[in-house]
């Protein structure tokens, strides 16, 4: 059986992590398997993706039975499998929604905050689980709960090890809505779709801004700016804009 599977309807893929049984722990053959998700979610038919997990749980981190003889370089394993995978998440010039059904722990929340918006079940929580076992953050976590949470809440929640429920997720800005869990997927599939109708490509450009805006100088974002909005100036989608305005009609984007 999968242990990652996709689903394509119209220019939205769905990417679900499937180990059930031990809450979507990530393994090494998972880890490939996402990168070759990951690899037809770069297609230009694709126009939104939706991140989830299958069963309870969204992703608890790492299998530590993977662990049992010994840990290893897990720096080496770092590098090997999970920057290439939340590398590739980021890279995706497309909008990314992570759907959060259950639990996510650990590097679970490190994947969920490397997509761009992220939903939640009434019942899905968020564990930092690291430092509970004395490790520190590690796929991005620190990266991106700093961006989304700045740097004293992240500080808080990321040394605590405190598990936030849905709510207070909700109440701290990590997650943009929280649905019932059995309405979580058609929220998911529906704002998906409204983003798959937006023009494609400048929401990819727009998602380079902000991943540089942080540590950016003025100067320096001005001029991404400027260079961006002039590629952007050259899209069909950029025409198709301006021609339905001075028609005054909807928009039809094609994402190009």
């Amino acid at each position: 059986m999968a242990e990652v599977e996709t689903s394509l309807d119209g220019a939205v893929l769905t990417i679900t992590l499937h180990r059930p049984d031990v809450l979507n722990a990530f393994n090494a053959d998972m880890h490939r398997e996402l990168a070759a998700a990951l690899k037809e979610a770069r297609d230009a038919s694709v126009r939104a993706v939706v991140f989830t997990g299958a069963g309870r749980g969204f992703c608890v981190g790492q299998d530590l039975t993977e662990f049992r003889q010994a840990a290893g370089d897990i720096g080496s394993r770092l590098r090997d499998t999970y920057h290439p995978n939340i590398r590739a998440i980021r890279a995706l010039e497309k909008p990314v929604i992570a759907a959060v059904n259950g639990v996510a722990a650990g590097a679970g929340v490190s994947f969920a905050c490397a997509c761009d918006v992220r939903l939640a079940a009434v019942g899905a929580s968020f564990i930092p689980a690291f430092i509970n076992i004395g490790l520190i953050p590690d796929s991005g976590g620190s990266y991106f709960v700093t961006r989304i949470l700045g740097p004293a809440r992240a500080f808080e929640w990321l040394a605590s090890g405190k598990k936030l429920t849905a709510a207070e997720a909700h109440a701290w800005g990590l997650v943009s809505e929280v649905v019932d869990g059995d309405k979580l997927m058609r929220r998911a599939a529906e704002l998906a779709a409204q983003l798959a109708e937006l023009p494609t490509r400048g929401i990819g450009m727009t998602k380079r801004l902000l991943d540089h805006a942080g540590d950016a100088s003025l100067e320096q974002q001005l001029e991404r700016e400027a260079q961006l909005q002039a590629a952007a100036t050259q899209t069909e989608d950029f025409k198709e804009g301006v021609a339905a305005f001075l028609e005054k009609r909807p928009p039809r984007f094609r994402g190009a």
